[in-house]
């Protein structure tokens, strides 16, 4: 394995050309050129700081390197500087990748007191990329037994939260056997589950790697740890993993970042406050990216340093393909959807899966890629910055605009794939009970809309709609429209789901993932009188807004064509708090949408009925005959109370408007009998008085009563002419009004 050359003579590599760099002096702040080396004496404290620092770090570095017998730290100045040296720079400002092999050789060999190995490891901030070849040489340690137990799991800690920054992991792969014999360790078992969790690949499911983990199983009971391993091999071979396995947990692991991850949270955000020229030196960035920190910097391609080092030897060599055949093309090159094409078998997903989400290219292969474990990967990672960027689950994190930035990306990401993920579904159960409703108000709604209809079952719906009702009732008007509208797009996504799912499988698999077609209805029907509860208790909270009512009835117009349309053998009326405020609404525009919703239920329902007649088609569900009787009492109603005049004597709904003559003749109102009809309802009143100013201009008494016969016909035309089209489909419908030469002649008048 080679070794660091500058640190025998540690100012030659600062004076190369930058091709030849070494990683160590990249590291430094403001790379130099010779002509700026000619200017040294002009150079800003700030630049002196650096040199000064990076002089320090390759003096350090050298000592660690050139340690070959045990040494104390008690009375040793210079373990002491160099270590404080090692421990400054790594956390303040992150290692190079070349000083990982010499820090992780001596930490892990055993020749320092644990003391000492504790706060190097604790160090290992990577900067920009951490060399595989680094990680390799520092396992080989673990072999011989040099150092303590402690420090083995405190490397493991370090190797789970530093694994998207490794460069490459083949031969990380390669060890997978190796890192599986350490499940005997307990102390090491939970790390060691996490780590092969990370590394697991369908070759690596064995039998005989099942047997042991249900040996171990057996010994120490149900670990979450063992859990999660096994769940993932049994997702990869089912046919291996036949044993049934609890459902989904909180979480697998435990938070193995320790000291890491804020320290490199710090480092992004001190390095993204510099000038854009020294940012792609960090963290492996290719481009200047906007003032955006923590997550936001995993959604960046990055380019390894053995990419950047082999585009280098392939310019120089002028090969016309820059990568043969048989080796992957590097994702940061792919630009054009004719490259995706091209490379298509030769791409490899990048160390840091959450630059997929803002990468238009990788998404349109994440959809092609069947290999479960890319997904895998995207969950893990997705769920954990879930959990810790979360503003109302995290105390001390109050950055909301970044944290609205990262769920918009989730969300635009599951439009774009057209499908929600597992691990935001899971974030929403856990988050929804701390929610005030207020922060990231639409970005939380917009995520619920994408709820995979797959996985819920009743603790799911235990977990979203009993929180989502809390919140519902006790805030704002605007609230309650919102969480209507994102619950519309969770059912027409639903439905959506179901569709795609019949046309692309066999009627004897209608549904896969698990989910058979009655639990299918029962889900969705729970959906629908999930919102018909929350809507009629709105409705009497607010005193029928037509605002509000709007939203309701939005969301019953995807309802009632759920059995054309979509599919499915399920049609579920609006409850009486919903349909009759929106028949006596004062705004037409809700009375026009009503006639639209109960024309399809309507459309649906002839087509129901006719399949069973005819049998040809045989159905597994059948609507229940109460379906048909509660539509004939709301079509009764609706005429009586646009046509007839009688919905008061003829409403046989149970909460309907049915009144005793006795009482209605106490209303005092003048022939009751025929007072309540598409000219005196009350949304409709003010066309009717537009249309009485255009069709008798002399008559200022505003006699309703004229509008009958000839007048009657033209004033239904009107009406249609005025956009009622929902009202036109229902009365051409459901009332046979005239015969069809009376209806033409009152088109040509």
């Amino acid at each position: 394995m080679q070794r660091r050359q500058s640190s025998k003579t540690p100012k030659q590599s600062l004076q190369v050309h930058h091709k030849n760099q070494t990683d160590l002096s990249a590291w430094r702040k403001g790379v130099r050129t010779d002509h700026e080396k000619s200017v040294q004496n002009h150079q800003s404290p700030n630049d002196r700081k650096n040199d000064s620092m990076q002089d320090s770090l390759e003096q350090a570095l050298s000592y660690f390197e050139k340690i070959q017998d045990r040494v104390s730290l008690k009375k040793n100045n210079v373990l002491q500087k160099h270590l404080a040296t090692v421990e400054s720079i790594g956390l303040q400002r992150g290692l190079p990748p070349e000083g990982f092999d010499i820090l992780l050789n001596v930490a892990l060999s055993g020749r320092l007191a644990d003391t000492v190995n504790t706060r190097l490891l604790k160090s290992l901030v990577p900067a920009s990329v951490i060399p595989e070849n680094s990680v390799v040489s520092s396992v080989s340690w673990l072999c011989v037994g040099k150092c303590s137990g402690n420090i083995q799991v405190l490397f493991l800690r370090w190797l789970i939260t530093v694994f998207d920054f490794i460069d490459h992991k083949e031969q990380l792969h390669a060890l997978y056997g190796f890192f599986f014999s350490f499940l005997q360790d307990e102390k090491m078992c939970p790390y060691v589950c996490h780590l092969l969790y990370l590394l697991t690949r369908k070759e690596n499911v064995k039998p005989f790697r099942i047997r042991r983990l249900l040996d171990l199983q057996a010994k120490v009971g149900m670990q979450s740890h063992l859990q999660a391993l096994l769940s993932l091999y049994k997702l990869f071979c089912p046919e291996l993993v036949t044993i049934t396995l609890p459902g989904k947990m909180k979480t697998y692991f435990k938070n193995s970042e320790g000291p890491w991850k804020a320290a490199i949270n710090a480092i992004r955000r001190r390095n993204q406050n510099n000038s854009p020229v020294s940012q792609p030196l960090f963290l492996g960035t290719a481009q200047p990216r906007s003032r955006k920190r923590k997550w936001n910097t995993q959604l960046i391609i990055p380019a390894s340093s053995a990419n950047r080092k082999k585009l280098e030897e392939d310019k120089e060599k002028n090969r016309v393909h820059l990568y043969s055949i048989s080796e992957p093309f590097p994702v940061e090159q792919l630009q054009t959807f004719s490259q995706l094409l091209q490379n298509i078998h030769h791409l490899e997903f990048p160390s840091q899966m959450g630059s997929v989400l803002t990468n238009p290219l990788l998404l349109h292969y994440l959809n092609c890629s069947k290999d479960e474990s890319v997904y895998l990967r995207l969950y893990y990672w997705m769920g954990q910055t879930l959990q810790e960027e979360c503003t109302w689950c995290v105390a001390d994190n109050r950055d909301e605009e970044e944290f609205k930035d990262f769920l918009e990306t989730i969300y635009k990401t599951e439009c774009f794939l057209q499908e929600g993920f597992s691990s935001c579904e899971e974030f929403l159960y856990k988050s929804l009970p701390l929610w005030d409703g207020f922060c990231c108000r639409s970005q939380i709604l917009k995520l619920v809309s994408w709820i995979p209809l797959s996985s819920f079952s009743g603790m799911s719906k235990s977990h979203l709609y009993d929180p989502l009702a809390q919140l519902f009732f006790t805030s704002s008007l605007y609230f309650k429209c919102s969480v209507l509208e994102s619950l519309k797009e969770l059912l027409q996504n639903w439905l959506n789901w179901h569709v795609i799912h019949l046309d692309s499988e066999s009627d004897s698999q209608v549904h896969s993932l698990n989910t058979t077609f009655s639990e299918l209805v029962n889900v969705v029907s729970e959906l629908i009188h999930f919102v018909g509860w929350i809507s009629t208790v709105a409705l009497r909270l607010e005193n029928n807004p037509t605002f509000l009512l709007y939203f309701i009835l939005d969301f019953y117009e995807t309802v009632c064509d759920a059995y054309l349309r979509y599919d499915l053998p399920l049609l579920i009326m609006p409850p009486p708090g919903v349909f009759y405020p929106a028949l006596l609404s004062m705004d037409s525009v809700n009375l026009n949408q009503l006639c639209y919703i109960m024309y399809r239920y309507r459309t649906n329902l002839v087509a129901a009925k006719e399949n069973e007649l005819s049998k040809k088609k045989i159905l597994q569900f059948k609507f229940s005959s109460q379906t048909y009787q509660e539509y004939n009492q709301y079509i009764i109603a609706m005429v009586g109370c646009l046509w007839t005049s009688s919905v008061f004597q003829k409403d046989s709904h149970p909460q309907g408007l049915r009144m005793d003559e006795e009482l209605l003749k106490k209303t005092t109102v003048q022939e009751f009998k025929t007072s309540l009809n598409i000219v005196y309802h009350p949304a409709m009143m003010g066309y009717a008085v537009l249309f009485l100013q255009q069709a008798c201009p002399h008559d200022t008494t505003f006699n309703f009563n004229l509008i009958k016969g000839k007048k009657w016909n033209w004033y239904l035309e009107y009406l249609y002419a005025q956009g009622l089209k929902g009202l036109k489909v229902f009365i051409e419908s459901s009332i046979n009004r005239v015969s069809q030469t009376s209806q033409s002649k009152a088109e040509n008048v």
